[in-house]
């Protein structure tokens, strides 16, 4: 009871205010009621409920789920600058006018592209970047330039070197999918670092970023604007980032331009395989089920029919197709290579190597890579069927490049001019040829 008297006082006071305050609630209760829902009262109960008139169905979209098209995954991840200028608008009306071209492109790349993709994302790169290969060689892993430049990214010996890409008798990695690849975009993100910029960047990487720092210095210097427009370059420079532009308008909206874009699965082409021994290029296209011609277009670096173990344990294959080369590879119990070394004796010919192995003249060049201007000597050693005669007919149609080995001439006794003599890692000779005198123009790669 204490304790209620005590509060008495107040609650009187509150007493007395409630007039004022109440006419106020009655006043605002007034106003309100314009925004009021409708009000039903129900007949059985006589309890009063508000109406709403249902929301529509909003469709949710995850935007977590990858897309089923690689195109849009593509789309997704542009990041660069667009470019906007005539150049553009002419290779863009230039690529328009040549949908076969397009189409072939496409079908070439969709073997590649996908991995190209993963890898620039992985790295946070533009995806910009997997339309380049378009520009630099169709997306063929087998293009060479007149500046000796090789493969899907166009590497030039000397840059392939700088990149550890390998170079030798036995196979060339500047055509290798997932080396060159790699090599290509540690080289890109070198260049960006250096400029800050792609499209700078990207004139690097045609052209040489010495001669673009150089352009640079000269615009500098005459307090002139160093962006790539504004640079003094070679016309193939000046047109290179505006045909990767041109792509990447017609990939962005290719129903505005009237292209058919087929989809490619966004999902890997190729899986990599472990290399059990030295294995021929048709012994393993015949173990995974699928044609040389197919095999060669995942694993173009090889200039041999033999893949030796030695320094390259793996190739690819079709992601589909591991299984079933593993599958047939336990239950083959023939030998998995059908060439051997042969070393060329004194009086022997290729004529007479050919017709002692069964094997063609023809194709005994084409398989140690051995052009019209070659010279074969004594001591050279050559790959000929292990064989009394040709290897199988499927083995004998691998259709391998013919490439200069990278190996020292020997010089002829009493003849020689007092060069430094150069030596390699291994004591066999391989056929030796006339090196082609070096391009004074053409990419710097």
């Amino acid at each position: 009871m204490t304790k209620f008297y005590s509060a008495l006082p107040g609650i009187l006071l509150c007493l007395a205010l409630i007039p004022a305050h109440a006419a106020q609630s009655e006043e605002a209760a007034t106003t309100a009621t314009i925004a009021t829902p409708p009000v039903a009262t129900s007949e059985t109960t006589g309890v009063a409920t508000e109406l709403y008139d249902p929301l529509p169905h909003i469709a949710t979209l995850d935007l977590t789920l990858p897309p089923d098209d690689l195109w849009e995954r593509i789309r997704h991840g542009f990041g660069m600058p667009n470019l906007s200028n005539e150049l553009v608008s002419q290779h863009q009306a230039t690529y328009l006018a040549r949908p076969e071209y397009l189409r072939r492109v496409v079908e070439r790349s969709r073997r590649y592209m996908h991995h190209i993709v993963e890898e620039l994302e992985k790295r946070g790169m533009p995806t910009e970047l997997a339309l380049l290969p378009i520009v630099e060689s169709a997306y063929n892993p087998m293009a060479y330039s007149p500046a000796h430049a090789a493969g899907m990214w166009q590497f030039i010996p000397s840059t392939g070197k700088n990149y550890r890409l390998e170079q030798n008798w036995w196979v060339d990695q500047r055509r290798d999918i997932i080396a060159s690849t790699s090599a290509a975009l540690d080289y890109l993100q070198t260049i960006y670092e250096l400029h800050g910029d792609w499209h700078l960047a990207l004139a690097s990487y045609n052209w040489g970023e010495n001669a673009v720092a150089r352009a640079i210095g000269k615009n500098r210097a005459k307090g002139l604007p160093t962006d790539y427009m504004s640079l003094s370059m070679p016309t193939e420079t000046r047109n290179y980032v505006p045909k990767l532009q041109a792509l990447k308008n017609i990939i962005s909206q290719p129903e505005l331009f009237k292209v058919r874009l087929d989809p490619i699965a966004n999902k890997p082409y190729f899986v990599t395989v472990e290399k059990p021994a030295d294995m021929d290029v048709a012994v393993a296209a015949k173990l995974a089920e699928i044609s040389t011609d197919e095999f060669l277009a995942l694993n173009p670096a090889y200039n041999r029919p033999v893949m030796p173990v030695k320094g390259n344990l793996s190739f690819v294959l079709p992601a589909e197709k591991a299984a079933i080369f593993q599958s047939n590879l336990e239950n083959f119990d023939k030998r998995l290579t059908n060439w051997r070394p042969y070393t060329l004796k004194t009086g022997e010919t290729l004529n007479t190597v050919a017709a002692r192995h069964g094997i063609s003249m023809a194709r005994l060049k084409q398989v140690n890579g051995i052009s019209a201007k070659m010279k074969v000597r004594t001591g050279n050693t050559l790959l000929v069927p292990a064989g009394s005669a040709e290897a199988p007919g499927d083995l004998s149609s691998v259709n391998l490049p013919v490439v200069k080995p990278n190996v020292p001439k020997i010089a002829k006794p009493g003849k020689s001019k007092g060069k430094k003599k150069t030596t390699g890692r291994s004591s066999t000779k391989k056929p030796t040829g006339k090196k082609a005198p070096a391009k004074k123009h053409g990419k710097r790669r």
